[in-house]
């Protein structure tokens, strides 16, 4: 039961599978009172009077008053199921669609993990990973767990760190440092390290070790000899993480999922369990599953790469940004004013601040993507109020990683008239700004 490797049909102790199963269940059911707690459901997603609804999915609306309040019980809920082992399927079913359906409200909400959980939650739909230590095996007993169940989950924890760790390969973080230089300037004040962190070369010197060990954390905990110590370095890492930036429950996450490139048996060795018998052989993994796993991690691959056929700096123009795991490479400033001129030339200067929450607005500020979307909503807001059809200019300035502000938007370009998706968007100027190290070579 304590195979680690082996063909497809190889049988392994589905141990390691249902700790991250309740680790993660438990992981959501906390995230779930945070928001609670912290009054985010109101203010995310009761409160605005405008949403950001993902390109194509408009149709994707909050349910109004206490109806986001009702999702986020069902969520906290269904990972509870899912934590037990309950009826896990059905639970992960739910969960993964209440989830999922909360996300694609606001594109001002989006954050890289939230987009994690998700996809391990669709994974792990179709994996055994309640064969073990659940209500469901208990009530029908434990079934063979094939080594590909724990393979697919550990390609996909690669990709991430793997793309991250690319994303970190351009002059900002590898010559200057940025934006940890700014983040940590933040911590001056700290006891002890606050001065420490603010030293010439340490924002850069946590920039390289960041980069190194996004590229080479799926490798040293694929082997046996280096997996332990570098699950030290691994924790060492996202505690830091979690300590010094705001980027809530993903250092938890990737701690819990990599548990899952050790032995399968390693939670019994801990916690000296002794090993359920084994079943016989696992079913195959069928040949259509073969196919729609090519297929997805086909996705997986070619959706980080898209942010590259746009050109320029992606952290500028930002297309294609999304789902391409940017982690932690970019901090953007700026301010935007709108101005709506009607059919008689009658220009109206519109302040987002007056109608946007104070997070959709420092978001939509700096993103293209929802500048457009917001000058759309001023165009229909102004025909709803008989005063259209109208034009709808952006002024906007944007500083990218310490850089100075420039224009984002070209200000002669309407808006109104301007059409989303995924073509090259020519009204996003670029930037004229490299960073100081190619500017003094």
């Amino acid at each position: 039961m304590g195979t680690e490797r082996g063909p497809r049909g190889a049988t392994v102790d589905g141990a390691s599978l249902a700790v991250f199963r309740i680790l993660f269940g438990s992981l959501m059911a906390f995230n779930v009172l945070r928001y609670e707690a912290a009054g985010w459901v109101h203010d995310l997603y009761i409160a605005p009077t405008v949403m950001f609804p993902y390109w194509g999915l408009e149709w994707i609306r909050p349910l109004p008053g206490w109806g986001m309040h009702a999702v986020f019980g069902v969520i906290f809920l269904a990972a509870v199921g899912v934590a037990l082992g309950w009826r896990t399927r059905a639970s992960l079913g739910v969960f993964l669609g209440a989830f999922t359906y909360v996300e694609l409200l606001d594109r001002s909400t989006y954050l890289n993990h939230y987009y994690l959980v998700s996809l391990l939650a669709a994974l792990m739909l179709f994996l055994p990973v309640a064969e073990v230590w659940s209500l469901d095996a208990r009530r029908r007993g434990g079934r063979p767990v094939g080594a590909w169940a724990l393979w697919i989950l550990r390609a996909q924890l690669g990709l991430v760190y793997v793309f991250a760790g690319l994303a970190k390969v351009r002059a900002d973080w590898l010559l200057e440092g940025q934006p940890l230089a700014t983040w940590l300037g933040r911590h001056e004040d700290l006891p002890l390290i606050g001065p420490w962190l603010v030293q010439p070369g340490v924002a850069l010197a946590m920039s390289w070790a960041g980069c190194l060990f996004d590229l080479s954390a799926p490798f040293f905990l694929s082997h046996r000899r280096t997996r332990p110590a570098f699950y030290l370095v691994v924790v060492g890492f996202h505690l830091v993480t979690a300590a010094l930036f705001n980027i809530g429950i993903f250092p938890w996450m990737m701690m819990a999922a990599t548990t899952l490139f050790f032995a399968p048996d390693w939670p019994r060795r801990v916690f000296r369990r002794a090993a359920t018998p084994t079943l016989g052989p696992p079913a195959p993994l069928p040949r259509w599953a073969g196919i729609a796993l090519a297929l997805y991690f086909a996705v997986q691959v070619s959706v980080p790469l898209r942010q590259h056929a746009y050109g320029g700096s992606s952290t500028w123009h930002e297309q294609g940004f999304r789902f391409a795991w940017n982690v932690m490479v970019m901090e953007k400033t700026g301010q935007v004013d709108f101005i709506v001129r009607d059919a008689q030339g009658r220009e109206t200067v519109v302040l987002p601040s007056e109608e946007l929450t104070r997070l959709q607005l420092r978001m939509m500020e700096t993103q293209p993507d929802l500048i457009l979307a917001y000058a759309h909503h001023l165009a229909r807001r102004w025909e709803r109020e008989g005063r259209g059809p109208v034009e709808v200019h952006a002024d906007g300035w944007v500083s990218l990683n310490g850089r100075r502000r420039q224009r984002l938007i070209d200000p002669e370009v309407d808006l109104a008239q301007v059409s989303d998706g995924f073509a090259p968007k020519a009204w996003i100027l670029p930037l004229d700004q490299p960073s100081s190290w190619a500017r003094h070579r």
